[in-house]
């Protein structure tokens, strides 16, 4: 019977993680559409990718037994990250670029020597820890690189840049491997992922409190209104301009009063 909930959860996992990394679609959409990355941190996809390749090791047979679940998952999310993080560096400011460049130089570096250790100096438990110990240190780092843009809510009070089915996914990922790992027994599986299942937690009561909050898109032009907008405010500065004009005029004719002024005060002084 533990084995059977145990494939459920696992199943049920695999079924959430992937709406997990579907879920970004729509941001990144939006990013393609304003060919921008705006506010939106790169950070947690180069994280999520780094603990999807590490956590899809981790399952393989040869590294972990009866982990299957979680190397067809992670595969799967492997591929998928690594394709928001080419959109973010396409998209991405230069000095974003700089930086999400240097992440991934890090992440690229950090697998190789995890699977060159792991295959060249370990065997059996050995490996089965070493591996565990990674993917549990770069799951939580996962888990916990939003904790930048939960910052920015709070100062901002505003939660445009934290999507709701994002955090929603984060929780019930968290949780579904967190019940996995404890029917297995695996505290590689369920320690990080309780860690998830927290701070999922705590995107949505953020999200809950400030969900009214929508940022400045909720002030912009009507639809259809763009147009007059433009018009309006061309007219403001055509105003504007001719204005400053007449006041350098105006102040040009008083400085000229002034000359002449001065010049016939100076012609009664010498006649004087």
């Amino acid at each position: 019977m533990e084995h059977i909930a145990r494939f459920f959860f696992g199943v049920s996992g695999n079924v959430i993680a992937l709406f997990l990394f579907l879920s970004p679609v729509v941001t990144f959409w939006r990013i393609i559409k304003r060919k921008s990355t705006e506010d939106f941190s790169g950070v947690p996809y180069n994280m999520t990718l780094l603990n999807c390749l590490l956590s899809a090791w981790y399952g393989l047979p040869f590294v972990s037994p009866n982990n299957i679940l979680v190397t067809t998952i992670n595969g799967a999310g492997s591929v998928i990250e690594a394709i928001y993080v080419v959109i973010f560096l396409i998209f991405a400011e230069r000095r974003s670029k700089i930086r999400m460049l240097g992440l991934l130089s890090v992440v690229t570096a950090i697998f190789t020597t995890v699977v060159l250790v792991s295959l060249l100096a370990l065997h059996g438990k050995g490996r089965t820890v070493f591996c565990g110990l990674a993917a549990t240190v770069f799951s939580i780092c996962m888990y916990a690189s939003p904790l930048s843009i939960m910052r920015l809510v709070i100062k901002t009070k505003c939660v445009e840049f934290m999507p709701f089915l994002l955090s929603l996914s984060v929780f019930l990922c968290g949780t579904s491997w967190f019940i996995y790992g404890l029917l297995g027994l695996d505290p590689f599986i369920y320690i990080p992922n309780g860690c998830g299942s927290f701070l999922g937690l705590m995107q949505l009561i953020l999200y809950a409190i400030y969900r009214k909050n929508k940022g400045p898109a909720a002030g912009a032009v009507p639809a259809g209104k763009g147009e007059d907008a433009d018009e309006v405010e061309d007219g403001k500065k055509a105003a504007a301009a001719v204005e400053m004009g007449e006041a350098k005029v105006n102040k040009a004719n008083d400085d000229s009063a002034v000359d002449v002024d001065e010049q016939a005060v100076d012609k009664v002084a010498s006649q004087v």
